[in-house]
Parts: structure tokens; sequence; C-alpha cells
């Protein structure tokens, strides 16, 4: 692989010379831009403003515009100079856990070859030094014009180096999140639980660009001139989601498909759902079942008590009754009794006289 920087790796007092290649590339197709009355390639060239003639690579320098749109130039000697000491070095500044990275900061990745011989021993030092701590390093580097941040880990028996963005070049995510209140339910989370758990895992070598094959079957039938029958556009994830239970569940019965499970029917997924909710709905009842049955019962008691009329005041109240119209038969009688004995007297009074 072709270099595209050569300096040296700085740890503590050990320097360790190397070149930096590209870890990655780009399989994607590439179109040519053309005229369409007639085919004809487009080209850009580079044009001065000034005089208006074309001007070749060796003729281009660097400049830096100002506000007030004055041209200051830069050149590759005034750059060098620069007093960094990451200029050819990449310089560690610290080693830290992995997981302490964001992957937001995640850049271009490059691989680091030891550059010759004397530089073999130092190199499979930091090597071995980093699978032991099972830590990263974080370094310091210049790359194409200005200083950039980097993360070093072991790839199998090669320490590889991705570029980080500076932590200031990451934007808040304010604004991003829904902005209205979603309640989630259980039933959906066990729901996706079940998707998540049907997909599975993947061997990451097995996916592969579609669309790209796509592409290039394509330009292969047009350079035939053959014509390819176009693909019926999937719907399946298009409009509006209504029943999001009726979609999960969907999903979880296609990757079970997918995976050449047995999938359930529409009945026994229906089934397996209200089992889910109605369970959960019971768990989160049967803590005041009880207390409101009881509650219930009470209820209904005190209600029965006081619809029934009581028997012992009614039988107190006639006793009372008979007692007080017996009390005034006598003193009737007594009274009456009373009067009757003075007339008598005073009748046989008279008779005697006579």
């Amino acid at each position: 692989m072709r270099s595209i920087w050569n300096g040296a790796i700085s740890f503590g007092l050990v320097s360790i010379p190397i070149k930096l290649v590209n870890a990655t590339e780009n399989h994607s197709v590439s179109f040519r831009q053309i005229h369409l009355a007639d085919g004809g390639r487009i080209r850009y060239r580079k044009v001065c403003e000034i005089d208006e003639q074309e001007v070749t690579a060796t003729d281009i320098g660097k400049a830096y515009e100002d506000a007030d749109g004055s041209v200051i130039p830069i050149t590759d000697e005034d750059l060098s100079s620069l007093p960094i000491p990451t200029a050819k070095t990449i310089e560690i500044v610290a080693f830290v856990p992995a997981d302490s990275i964001d992957p937001l900061q995640m850049d271009a990745a490059y691989y680091l070859c030891a550059n010759g011989v004397p530089a073999a021993k130092p190199y499979t030092l930091l090597r071995e030094a980093l699978k032991r701590s099972k830590k990263v390093a974080v370094a310091k580097y210049a790359l194409r014009g200005r200083e950039r941040l980097g993360m070093l880990r072991v790839v199998d028996d090669v320490i590889a180096m991705h570029g980080l963005l500076w932590p200031d070049e990451i934007r808040s995510p304010e604004g991003v999140a829904p902005e209205i209140e979603v309640t989630v339910r259980d039933a959906e989370l066990d729901l996706a639980d079940a998707l998540m758990a049907t997909l599975g895992e993947v061997d990451m070598d097995s996916l592969h660009d579609d669309y790209r094959e796509a592409v290039e079957e394509l330009i292969a039938a047009k350079a035939e001139g053959r014509t390819l029958e176009p693909a019926g556009a999937d719907v399946s994830g298009a409009g509006k989601v209504i029943d999001l239970i009726a979609a999960l569940e969907n999903s979880v019965r296609a990757a079970k498909e997918a995976r050449g499970e047995e999938p359930e029917t529409a009945e026994e997924s229906a089934n397996a759902s209200v089992a889910k909710v109605s369970s959960l709905t019971d768990r989160k009842k049967s803590g005041g079942t009880g207390a409101k049955k009881k509650a219930t019962a009470s209820a209904n008691k005190t209600a029965a008590k006081k619809s029934t009329p009581s028997r012992t005041p009614a039988k107190k109240t006639a006793a009372r009754s008979t007692a007080k119209s017996s009390a005034k038969t006598t003193a009737k009688k007594t009274t009456a009794k009373s009067d009757t004995k003075p007339k008598k007297e005073a009748a046989r009074r008279k008779r005697a006289s006579a």
C-alpha cells in the first residue's frame, strides 16, 4: 500500500519511525458529467480570474482570503516553519479506556507501518502495551495543513489510527429529539425486545452494498444493449404507522421468516399479545384487588343494616303504648268510683231524716 505521510510516533522519549497508509477505500461507482445533446465530456478547467488563462497544478498556490476580500498568500515553506511539534510526529498525549471516546468523533482510519528494521522493536513494544492495558492512545498529529486529533488502537497485529474530530467540532443534539411527550407501554417494549431477539446478530462480512451491485448490473446491461426490468418499489415501510403493536408483530413475523423459522399464525400472535397485555394488567391491578373486595363487602353489609328495619325498638314502643293505655283506663275507673261514693252517702242521709 502506498504511504500518504511519513513521520514518527512519539512515545515518551521513544521515537518510532512509521509510514501512514489509508485503512479504507471507496468502492462506489463513479460517474462523469456529459453534454446531453452530443454525449461529450464536461470538464472543469482552472482559470485565473485576472488574465482568464488556464493554469496548471504547478502554478497554483495557497492563500487566505480575509473578511474584506483581500488575499494573503501562504507558502508551503511558511507552514513547514511553524513551531508545531506534531508537524512530522504523532505525539501520544494520554492512554484512556476505549469507551471514553465518543463514536461521533470518529473520522478517517489509517494503518501505521513500522518504517525500517530499527522501528520493529519499539513498534512491537507499543502494540503489546496497548493490548495488555486494554486502552487506546490519544495523540496529536499534523496532516494536510492542519493539526488533528487521533486515537491509536491495535487491529490484529497492526497499530491503527482513527482521526478524531476536536470536541468543539461536535454539534449539540439540541432540538433533534421529539418535542412532544410520548409514553411507551410495556407491551410495546416487550414486542420490540422480541423483534431484537429475532433479528439477533449478524456476520459483518456477509453485508454488502446492494445498490452498488445493481448499478454495476445496469451498466453491464446498457453496454450489452439489454434492458433491465424495473424492480418493484418496496412500500413495506411507506405511509404512516397507525398501529404500532401490529407493525411490531408483523416485523417479528417477517424476521422469523427471513431466518427460516416457523412464523406464528395471526391467531397465535394475537393471542400472545392479548396474553401479554392481560398479564401486565393483572400484575398492575393485583395489589388493589383484595382491598377493593373487602371494601365492597363492608359497604354491602352497611347498606343491608340500613335497609332492614329494627325489630327490638318496635316491640319496646308497643309495650310502652299498652302500658300508657292501661294506666289511663285504671285512672278513669278509680275516678268514677270516687265520684259515686258521695252521691250514695247523700241519698242514705235523706232517707234517714224522712
